[in-house]
């Protein structure tokens, strides 16, 4: 009888090792299946994280290319800037020097048109002074004339006032004309 119960506790054992040896085993597999499943995730996740650190390093070296690229033309901007500015002040400085000596041309030729207008007013009252001359030597000699006509001829009629007010003399001027 005891064979008997040991057997059938023996037999009970089993069973009940197989059922837990059946249950270990299925949460074994469902716990490699959702480890198997959780591993999938996580190398897409991986291989999704991997292109997007490519596709960012590949627009990093994109970015970096293209900064140094900007930071060519930047520079080549800043020293082209440079260079006008230097010919720029070069074409200034040149044209404030033409326009000193354009000012100094101005003041000569105001200077020299400012003389020749004094020399013009001394000619103009010489040329007066002469016209006055001449108008009285014609009615000097006018005066004659009527002398001559008249028939009475004398020296006294040749120089019929004995002082002259006018004479012609000789005027210095400073001019060079």
């Amino acid at each position: 009888d005891l064979a008997a119960a040991l057997r059938e506790l023996r037999a009970q054992y089993e069973a009940l090792a197989a059922r837990n040896l059946q249950a270990a085993e299925d949460w074994y597999r469902a716990r490699c299946a959702r480890l198997h499943e959780r591993a999938a995730r996580s190398q897409e996740a991986v291989r999704a994280s991997r292109r997007e650190a490519g596709e960012c390093r590949r627009q990093l070296q994109a970015r970096l290319a293209e900064m140094e690229s900007l930071r060519g033309a930047h520079q080549s901007l800043e020293r082209q800037l440079q260079e006008l500015e230097e010919r720029h002040s070069a074409e200034a400085a040149g044209l404030q020097d033409t326009i000193g000596q354009l000012e100094d041309d101005l003041r000569n030729t105001k200077n020299e048109m400012a003389r020749h207008l004094r020399e013009y007013q001394d000619l103009l009252n010489v040329k007066m002074a002469l016209d006055i001359e001449i108008a009285a030597y014609r009615k000097l000699l006018e005066g004659e004339e009527t002398l001559f006509s008249t028939g009475s001829v004398g020296l006294s009629a040749f120089n019929p006032l004995p002082n002259p007010t006018y004479s012609l003399q000789p005027r210095g001027y400073g001019s060079s004309t």
